[in-house]
């Protein structure tokens, strides 16, 4: 998967929630959050289109722009890619910074539990 980067990414978490649009329709859905100039926001399509992120099609005079990343397949990689740069591929420093920095509140450890008992279910083959 090529690196997409922190632009990119924000025009195609744009493109998740909507698609297929069309590059003006996508510079007035990003404009809600901040100013986007239109020469930046077709450039960064076109970079996402040449990684293979997204594709379009043509439609009379007007291309309509679609992902081809899913959003889950993305944020799995990129999480992977994070603990493997930074944790050694472990993640139980991570969650203990956020535990001892208090960033977990009681639904992130009732849903950490919850994986956990799952995993050990599936590894014991129930």
């Amino acid at each position: 998967m090529s690196e997409i980067s922190r632009a990119e990414f924000e025009v195609l978490n744009a493109l998740w929630e909507k698609y297929p649009v069309t590059a003006n329709e996508l510079i007035a859905h990003l404009n809600r959050n901040k100013q986007w100039h239109e020469k930046t926001v077709k450039t960064l399509l076109s970079r996402l289109v040449k990684k293979n992120a997204v594709s379009f099609e043509k439609e009379q005079r007007r291309y309509l722009y679609t992902p081809l990343l899913e959003r889950e397949t993305y944020t799995q990689h990129e999480s992977q890619s994070l603990i493997e740069r930074l944790f050694a591929g472990r993640i139980s420093p991570l969650i203990a910074g956020f535990a001892k920095n208090k960033n977990l509140d009681k639904d992130d450890i009732s849903e950490l539990k919850a994986i956990i008992n799952a995993w050990e279910q599936e590894q014991r083959g129930e």
